[in-house]
């Protein structure tokens, strides 16, 4: 992650779900976010109909784009590349993992601005595969941006962050040689028998 609004939401996602693979809608508390909520989104996916609509987005998310983006389809920012969106979208509800984008925004004039786009997943009511945590933030700031609004986006790279939560310790085997019933090896003439079975 390039930009620091999605390094801080990021740590503070991983900071509420401790060791679950995905905090609840219910337990971000605004106050503590509030420097990020202008570039945030939440989204509610449906799974079902391949589709991602925004519940949330800041103010600078909505300026960029020149509306007002709650309520619309999360896979309209891209304009007519419908599936860039949806294959983020399916990472993150799917694997429940978080996913990092680099996008390329173009507004009607040609005139292009990079974007970092930070998704990451969320329990609602004990559901999962329901909602997305994420941030849109801009690289930079064009002498355009305000003036001309981002009309579409292509996604221009894309990486999986990895999972931190510990993988469960196997239960240990137990070995042959160590059970109080081994009787050890036996010499039948020239050879050395060890006591085992067929597997």
């Amino acid at each position: 992650m390039k930009h620091p609004t999605s390094r801080m939401l990021h740590a503070y996602w991983e900071r509420l779900r401790g060791e679950r693979a995905a905090p609840e809608r219910g337990e971000i508390e605004p106050g503590e976010i509030r420097h990020l909520l202008a570039d945030s989104l939440i989204l509610e996916l449906d799974m079902a109909a391949c589709s991602a609509t925004i519940r949330l987005a800041g103010t600078r998310v909505c300026a960029l784009h020149g509306r007002e983006l709650k309520g619309q389809s999360f896979a309209q920012l891209w304009g007519a590349q419908v599936t860039d969106p949806w294959r983020i979208v399916e990472i993150v509800a799917s694997d429940t993992l978080g996913v990092v984008a680099g996008l390329r925004g173009t507004n009607a004039a040609g005139e292009t601005a990079d974007l970092e786009l930070l998704l990451l997943p969320l329990r609602h009511r004990g559901r999962t595969q329901v909602r997305a945590l994420g941030a849109l933030s801009l690289d930079g700031t064009p002498p355009w941006i305000g003036l001309r609004p981002l009309v579409e986006a292509e996604t221009t790279s894309l990486r999986i962050l990895p999972s931190r939560r510990p993988e469960p310790m196997p239960p240990p085997r137990p070995s042959v040689r160590s059970s109080a019933n081994y009787p050890g090896p036996v010499r039948r003439g020239h050879l050395l028998v060890h006591a085992g079975g067929r597997g």
